[in-house]
């Protein structure tokens, strides 16, 4: 019995050394990841607890803590201001060790913290900022932009859109990167196809109030109104359209951005008609079913929107990544990001190309009518699918540096 003894001594030596060998590039021993979110106002719902919640999900699922990594998850509420989110990003990195920072609804904020990532050398993982500069003009080595952008949105409903008459435009657009981005990239897809932008109005941020706005978009006669918002601010706009009758009066709505709980919210009978673009639905096959229901369980029962799927793919991921690698170093472990093809039970397999854009399917989907709805959360159909080689900007179109 003694050798056997021996030889167990002598295995668990071996399995801590690999253990010990497997810590010595982590910093502080710890993987650190935190999510920057909108914990608190018009984006917590898309976003907010439920990305803490996928982020979770990935270490468990990753299975990395079973193999002697320590992973730890901690967030903040960034308040849809870019110096709150900033000042959060350079006290996680300075002081809290934090090494990559993820999600980050708000494109103001995630211009901010992308810039400061790159500085200290951290990974940066966008899951709920839309704008396309992060891939653009602001890329850096140090970010990865996952879900979806506003190019991505602008080609998908806009270009469906205007194909199918809806030539005439007027834009309600938030007041922000995000919204300008947005309104940019749409408006550069109606002119191409041949369409026309006859006005628009910009909207502050966290609007309670569209009536004088949807009045002006009512007067302008355009076919489309173009919603290039999102979270409450889409809500509020498509309500309060309803209220006017702009719709019955003849003029469409196109919502740019919107998610599975902006519909929950809004109910079909409001919303029923809708098309827009998502990279995610939660009732797509099996795999989508089952990671809905798990993460339902723990988000007070919502139902998964694609922030929270890409938060949860991105971290995945970016784990694979630091054990390949056995090193948090943030730089390094963006470039194995991209080395590496990505595979994962939501988005299926992907890559993430030269300027941080992860390449994968879009889905022009339709809100069903309340009649077609067989429970709760059963609020699309999906009419097209956009291969994932047509579903984002060409790499050369972007202007990202490190594309060359």
């Amino acid at each position: 019995m003694k050798g056997w003894t021996g030889k167990l001594v002598a295995l668990g030596i071996a399995a801590a050394l690999g253990t010990a060998a497997a810590q010595a590039q982590i910093s502080d021993n710890v993987i650190k990841i935190g999510v920057l979110s909108d914990m608190s106002s018009l984006y917590t719902d898309l976003a907010g607890a439920g990305s803490v919640v996928a982020a979770k999900m990935a270490v468990e699922d990753s299975g990395i803590e079973k193999r002697g990594y320590k992973v730890e998850v901690i967030s903040a509420d960034h308040q849809n201001k870019p110096d709150v989110g900033s000042a959060i990003a350079r006290q996680w990195y300075d002081t809290e060790k934090v090494d990559v920072i993820v999600d980050t609804p708000n494109s103001g904020v995630a211009l901010a913290v992308n810039q400061i990532t790159k500085d200290k050398g951290k990974a940066f993982l966008v899951s709920g900022a839309a704008t396309s500069d992060l891939t653009g003009k602001a890329c850096t080595p140090n970010t990865i932009h996952w879900t979806y952008d506003t190019w991505m949105l602008a080609n998908g409903t806009g270009g469906a859109i205007v194909k199918t008459g809806g030539d005439t435009w007027f834009f309600i657009t938030a007041d922000y990167a995000f919204g300008q981005a947005l309104e940019r990239d749409t408006a550069a897809v109606v002119t191409k196809n041949g369409g026309k932008v006859v006005g628009g109005v910009k909207v502050p941020l966290n609007n309670q109030d569209f009536s004088s706005f949807l009045l002006q978009a009512q007067s302008s006669k355009a076919k489309i109104i173009g919603l290039a918002n999102a979270g409450g601010d889409t809500t509020n706009s498509i309500k309060q359209a309803a209220e006017f009758g702009i719709v019955k009066g003849g003029q469409n709505l196109a919502g740019l951005l919107v998610f599975l709980t902006d519909v929950h919210a809004l109910g079909l009978p409001t919303a029923q008609g809708l098309i827009f673009t998502e990279t995610f639905y939660w009732d797509m096959n099996d795999q989508t079913r089952a990671f809905a229901k798990r993460f339902a369980e723990r988000d007070k029962g919502i139902h998964p929107t694609m922030v929270h799927a890409g938060v949860y793919s991105a971290v995945l991921h970016y784990l694979k990544a630091v054990e390949a690698l056995k090193s948090d170093d943030g730089t390094k472990v963006v470039a194995k990001m991209k080395e590496m093809p990505t595979d994962d039970p939501l988005f299926g397999k992907g890559s993430v190309r030269a300027d941080g854009r992860k390449i994968h399917p879009a889905y022009l989907v339709e809100v069903k009518k309340p009649s077609e709805s067989k429970g709760e959360w059963d609020l699309y159909k999906i009419r097209a699918t956009i291969p994932a080689d047509q579903a984002f900007r060409p790499m050369a179109d972007g202007g990202c540096p490190l594309a060359k």
